[in-house]
């Protein structure tokens, strides 16, 4: 097929679903060639069209808590007292540099979920 930069929704669609038909191909072949040029323009057409929600900061330390199975007592030695940690995780306390720092490095989170929304 001849590609060309995707303008609608129907040409994003069709586009992802060829990406899946070829995502298990060999390289140095010409589908392969395909596919290095269909993510391109997938990816140019998301970061056009597709905006993806803010996340929230206290939802993604929860969510990496759960994961891990941890509970608020565990967080203690980063934030601080038992008080203290309820209030950040209820969201009565709002997050300091400092300990968004503390708490993406803990969970390895992307710097970004602690920024605001632009």
């Amino acid at each position: 097929m001849n590609w060309k930069v995707l303008k609608t929704e129907q040409d994003y669609h069709v586009a992802i679903m060829r990406t899946m038909e070829l995502f298990q191909t060999d390289e140095n072949t010409p589908e392969a060639d395909e596919l290095e040029l269909l993510l391109v323009l997938v990816k140019d057409y998301e970061d056009k069209h597709i905006q993806l929600p803010a996340v929230d900061p206290i939802e993604a330390i929860k969510l990496k808590m759960e994961e891990r199975g941890m509970k608020a007592k565990d967080l203690e030695s980063i934030i601080g007292s038992k008080g203290h940690v309820s209030s950040i995780l209820s969201g009565r306390r709002e997050l300091t540099l400092k300990l968004a720092q503390k708490l993406k490095n803990y969970f390895q989170l992307p710097a970004d979920i602690f920024l605001p929304a632009a």
